[in-house]
């Protein structure tokens, strides 16, 4: 065994082969001479130890935050964006709904200006036919009113009556009813006897009017056909007799 003298004792190593003398080297330590000394570890180190600056882990610049001014001017450019963006599209709905809207109001007030035409050319179509008829009807009441209260207006019936036969027809005969026969006969005797004319009661003869025939052709003259030339002047289709009131004439 060794002892503890020989532990401390200093061994000189000799320097190695091809060194020159006299240099400093460096000598290698035996283990079993250091006192007081242990393997260093990275972890041997005390809390308090602060290491070499150069050993300091360098800690990453943190990114400098970006300006708040620049973040509120992008949200002004896309808010503003957005403004342009939406009244644009609001511009083109507009003028889209405007023009669906006229041309739907056009077409309604079109539609309704055509059936106020059509509704306002039946309405007069209508009063001009009610008033044409209430004045034919009336006409036709005074007619036969007077008819009845001056018989004798059949006599200026029969003259122009023979008056339009021409001058050289021959066999005139007059048809009258049988009531305005002397009336005639009275009225116009003079015109009846220069143109050789003859008087015959007729009972379907109508009173107040009469019919002429000749050789040469007839004149009607009888109440309901100059009855209905007037009131087909007037576009009436009224009868100068109706069944609704059961009149058979004045």
């Amino acid at each position: 065994m060794t002892n503890t003298s020989d532990r401390h004792r200093i061994r000189n190593v000799p320097p190695p082969p091809g060194s020159k003398a006299g240099n400093a080297y460096t000598r290698f330590i035996p283990r079993e001479e250091l006192q007081g000394f242990a393997a260093w570890a990275p972890d041997s180190f005390g809390e308090n130890t602060t290491p070499h600056p150069a050993m300091q882990p360098q800690a990453e610049e943190p990114l400098a935050p970006e300006p708040a001014m620049d973040l509120q001017a992008e949200l002004a450019a896309a808010r503003q964006t957005g403004y342009e963006d939406g009244y644009r599209d609001g511009l083109v709905a507009l003028e889209g709904f405007k023009q669906s809207f006229a041309a739907q109001a056009t077409a309604q007030v079109g539609a309704l200006v055509q059936g106020m035409d059509s509704a306002f050319d039946q309405l007069e179509a209508q009063l001009a036919e009610a008033v044409t008829a209430t004045a034919v009807r009336l006409a036709r009441q005074v007619l036969r009113h007077e008819l009845t209260v001056q018989p004798e207006l059949v006599a200026r019936v029969a003259s122009e009556a023979v008056n339009a036969v021409l001058l050289s027809a021959r066999q005139i005969v007059v048809h009258v009813h049988p009531q305005d026969l002397p009336l005639v006969a009275e009225g116009a005797a003079e015109l009846l006897q220069a143109r050789g004319a003859r008087l015959v009661a007729e009972a379907a003869i109508l009173r107040g009017g009469c019919r002429i025939e000749s050789d040469l052709g007839a004149v009607d003259a009888r109440v309901e056909s100059r009855w209905a030339q007037a009131a087909g002047a007037l576009g009436s289709a009224e009868a100068w007799t109706e069944s609704a009131d059961g009149e058979a004439g004045a």
